[in-house]
Order: C-alpha cells, then structure tokens, then sequence
C-alpha cells in the first residue's frame, strides 16, 4: 500500500476524537443530503399531488429500507473486513474481499429487481397501504425497483471506500446526485416542454437518474485516480467467490442483515398499525419520519465511524484506541443528537408543515414528536455501541437485543396500547422500545466477550510499530 494512501486514510494513530469528527462529517453531511432530497421530494409531493401520494410514498419508502436492509449485512461485512485489512496492512486481501463481495451485490440486485416489479402491488395491498394511495404507490415502487441495481452498486461503493477510510470521496459524488434528484424531481412530476408530466412516478425516475449518474461517475472517477481497492485486469483472479470470504460475508453479513431487517420489518408492521387509522394518521407519521430520519443522522455517522476506526485499530491490535473510540462516539453522538432534538421542538409545528397541509393531521405529528423525538438520543448510543461490538466480528448478540427491543417490546406494544387506548397512545412504544435497547446493548459491551471475535478464520497481520 502506498505511503501517501496509508497517510491520508489511516484511522490508527492521532487524536481518536479529531478522527472521529473528521470521519463522521462527510457521511453526516451525506445523510444531511440524502435525507433533504427526500423531504423536497416529499414537499412537491406532499404540496403538490396530495395527501394520498404522500401517504403512499411513505409506504413505498418503507419497502426500499426493507430492501437496502437485503444487502446492509453483506456491505457492513465488506466493510469491516476492509478496514481491518487496511489496518493489519493487507492489501491483497482487502482486494479479495472487493471482488467476491461485488459478485454478492449485482447477484441479489438483480433477483431482486425482477420479483419486486412482479409483486409490488401484492406487496402494498399486504401492507394494508390505504386504497387511495395504493395505484400511486405501485407506479411509484415500480420503477425505483428498476433503479434498485444501481442504488445497491453506489451504496457498495460508498461502503467499500468507508472501509478503507475514506469518507470524503462518496460525499463529493452523492452531491451530484442529490442535486440531480432536486432539480429532475419537478421536471419529471409535472412535465416541461417534450417531457411529459409523470405525477409521482415521475419522482422515482429522477431518483433512479440521479442515482445511476452518481455511480457512473464515481466509477470512472476511482478508476482515473487509480484507487488503490481498483479492480484492474490484473486482478481478475479476485472477482470470484472465495470461499473463505465467502463464509464470513455469510457467517458475519446474514446476522446484520437480519438486524437492519428486524429494523425495517418493524417499521412495516407500525405502518400497517397506523394505515388502519386512515390516510391522515399514515401523512402525519410518515411526516413524523422524515423529521425523526434527521434527529437519526448522527447517530448514523458516528455510528458508521466508530465501527470503520475500531475495526482499523482491531487490526492493527490497538485495543486501547478501540475502548476510547467507544467514549467518544458516545459524547459525540450525544451532544449533537441532543442538539437536533431541541430545534425540531422549538420549530415543531412549522416543520411539520413542510409536508402537511391538513391541520388534523399536523395535529397528530406534533403529538408523535413531542413523544419520540428525545428517545432517539438513547438510539443513538446503542447505535455507537453496537457499531464498535460488530467492528470485530461479534454480530449475534447485537441480532439478538434489536429482535427483543422491537419484535417483543415495541410492536406488541403498540398494537395493544392502540386497542386499549388509541392511536396518541402508540408512540410511547418508541422511548419504551429504545430504553430497552440501551440497557442491553451496554451491558454486553461491559461483560460480553466480544473481544474475542474474528471475521475470517485467519488473523489478520497486524501493522507495524
């Protein structure tokens, strides 16, 4: 590996808070993006083409982080085993990984891609998505599943460089991208001039656009630069599936996709909870949502830095970075969730009304806000936790306490809390759900023995000095 590449990417030696921050800024600036170009898409939507548009974008969104959650474990895998690579100074096998990991990806994009256009309006009517959203919803899910090869491919990329300690390069290309999307949003919704007006179907083929260009050029962008993780002709010998990396992206992936799939099977089955209020309360959490997606951001970003510095410093043996790493996720993470959660409340109602119009159903956002929004400062520590825990491979316990938090608290709570005492009622499954999550979470940390997991049977080299 080159001297310069090492310099610039290395997360094992310097201030581990200054890393962190460093790090964490171009994936929550990037998570700023992605979650912005959905509010605007959401506002035209929302303004523009109705309460049951919105209604059913919320639906269809719902079913892409499903989805995305297909492939997070096989990514988050990849990732892990990158950075600990470039950690150790492997570079060969972090070049083994990119090659069998990429054969993963195009394989379940694509069986994917064929039987969600088949099934997607069994899929909604399973969802008990509301009869007057649902034709908008199917147009809409339809054509983001023929997008769905290239969203998978930018998200590998983007994770693949994350690994390798490189945050800033997928920030500059999800810029073009985000800017894309805004402007081809209301170019394809209503139509100008030889290009028809598509309604909402018009806001998933600018996504698709945008998310097919970003990738584009952030291909030929890493193969001009020369990037190290470049697979050249040379190493074609590593595009294959090696069986041992093949075991652990299973081993390893399988149980963090089945984590983020708890997540986003939970989320499912809360909106079918709140789709048999009407389409007022599905618009008032679904406007609830993209609120809370921006209270999430830190979370995410320290999140993702923490498991990226830890699984470095695992592989270069320096435990004491790893533990400090943890501390300052958490004060991090704390400090700058905390702040998001005191502005959305001073600006509760206004920036609730960005998306709605109706006033029964800002009401019934207001409501949900006040209730969950400071629950996510506790979702955010376990999300820290869990990021440094999996760093090293430990992957079951993490599966096992978010299965418990939401399959076993949450949505049984809020079915039986709304039978009892209706929809204001539900929301409390959120804090009682996180709280849970939190106490397990650490205390796995503090006493289990996550420390002694390995991601491939064969240690890697650590690095020098």
């Amino acid at each position: 590996m080159s001297m310069a590449y090492k310099m610039n990417t290395s997360l094992t030696d310097g201030p581990i808070g200054k890393k962190l921050i460093l790090f964490a800024l171009p994936v929550l600036m990037g998570n700023v993006l992605q979650s912005l170009n959905g509010t605007i898409n959401a506002i035209w939507i929302g303004n523009f083409l109705g309460e049951s548009a919105f209604a059913a974008t919320s639906n269809a969104n719902n079913i892409m982080f499903f989805l995305l959650s297909l492939v997070f474990g096989i990514g988050m895998a990849a990732t892990i085993l990158i950075a600990q690579s470039v950690g150790a100074g492997d570079e060969q096998r972090a070049k083994r990984v990119v090659g069998t990991s990429a054969l993963f990806f195009i394989g379940i994009a694509v069986s994917i891609t064929v039987l969600g256009f088949i099934f997607s309006p069994l899929i909604l009517e399973g969802m008990h998505t509301p009869p007057d959203a649902l034709a908008f919803a199917t147009d809409y899910l339809r054509i983001i599943f023929i997008g769905l090869l290239f969203m998978y491919g930018y998200n590998f990329v983007m994770m693949i460089m994350r690994g390798a300690g490189d945050a800033k390069t997928p920030f500059y290309f999800l810029l073009i991208s985000t800017f894309l999307d805004i402007v081809l949003n209301p170019l394809f919704i209503f139509g100008l001039g030889p290009v028809p007006a598509l309604g909402i179907a018009g806001s998933a083929v600018a996504t698709v656009i945008a998310q097919f260009v970003s990738l584009v050029c952030l291909i030929i962008f890493l193969y001009r630069k020369k990037h190290f993780l470049r697979l050249t002709r040379a190493d074609l010998p590593y595009v294959r599936f090696d069986r041992a990396i093949i075991g652990s992206l299973v081993r390893k992936g399988v149980p963090m996709g089945l984590q983020m799939l708890i997540v986003s099977t939970s989320a499912l089955a809360f909106i079918n909870l709140v789709n048999s209020f009407g389409s007022v309360a599905t618009a008032a959490f679904g406007a609830a949502m993209q609120l809370s997606s921006y209270i999430q951001m830190p979370a995410m970003a320290i999140g993702g830095a923490v498991s990226t510095v830890a699984a470095q410093n695992v592989g270069a043996g320096k435990w004491d970075r790893v533990h400090k790493t943890t501390i300052m996720g958490i004060v991090i993470n704390f400090l700058m969730t905390g702040a998001l959660v005191g502005l959305i409340y001073l600006f509760n109602r206004q920036a609730l009304g960005l998306f709605l119009q109706d006033q029964a159903a800002i009401e019934i956002g207001m409501r949900i806000n006040s209730i969950t929004l400071w629950a996510f400062i506790l979702f955010g520590i376990t999300f820290v936790v869990s990021g440094v825990v999996r760093a090293t491979g430990a992957v079951m316990v993490p599966l096992l306490t978010t299965f418990l938090s939401l399959w076993c608290i949450r949505i049984p709570l809020s079915y039986y809390l709304s039978a009892k005492y209706g929809l204001d009622a539900v929301w409390w499954s959120f804090p009682i759900a996180f709280s849970i999550g939190i106490m397990l979470s650490i205390s796995y940390y503090v006493w289990g023995n996550w420390r002694n997991a390995k991601m491939l049977g064969d240690k890697p080299q650590q690095a020098a000095g």
